[in-house]
């Protein structure tokens, strides 16, 4: 995409923030993460935005409200503000699975691109089910994807293949 800085040193040129979503287990952070490395962008996870309370609902397998996700949209929309701001490119991971949450999110759609991570139902939970270091159960998947409006503008990409084969699939959607 021309005129996107690689560079952080320069505001005034046209950054973008790629926002990987899905429900748990489709490799947000895992794609995110490889995304921003080969891309030389920042990367955040918006695990790390939910203030403690919501982490400790999500571990006891409560799931979230609309009133419980409002500070912690807030504060992963300030930090997409903030990279606009600054002109930094940036690529931020979060579930994202309202179509009124990714509104809160997405300031300037032409700048704030969303990527919708998706995979059959026993692929998303197998995935669950293998992890170990998170606060996110496997029994709270039924009611992400219960929740999960799948949004029509968002560049839609298949979980199945490796990450390496997902990211490239996104750069080339993107043109990155």
């Amino acid at each position: 995409m021309a005129g996107l800085s690689e560079s952080r040193d320069t505001p005034t040129e046209m950054s973008l923030v790629i926002l990987v979503m899905g429900v748990a287990g489709s490799g947000k952070t895992t794609v995110g993460r490889l995304l921003a490395r080969e891309l030389h962008w920042s990367f955040a996870d918006a695990d790390d935005f939910h203030p403690a309370a919501n982490v400790a609902r999500m571990a006891a397998g409560q799931p979230l409200t609309d009133e419980d996700r409002a500070p912690w949209l807030a504060a992963l929309r300030a930090h997409i503000d903030d990279c606009l701001a600054r002109g930094d490119n940036a690529v931020v991971t979060c579930s994202a699975l309202k179509r009124s949450y990714r509104e809160v999110l997405a300031p300037d759609r032409s700048r704030v691109k969303f990527v919708h991570l998706h995979g059959s139902r026993e692929l998303l939970l197998s995935r669950l089910h293998a992890r170990t270091d998170h606060f996110m159960r496997a029994e709270m998947l039924d009611s992400q994807l219960a929740t999960l409006e799948p949004p029509a503008d968002a560049i839609a990409v298949d979980v199945s293949p490796t990450p390496r084969e997902i990211v490239a699939r996104i750069r080339a959607a993107l043109g990155l």
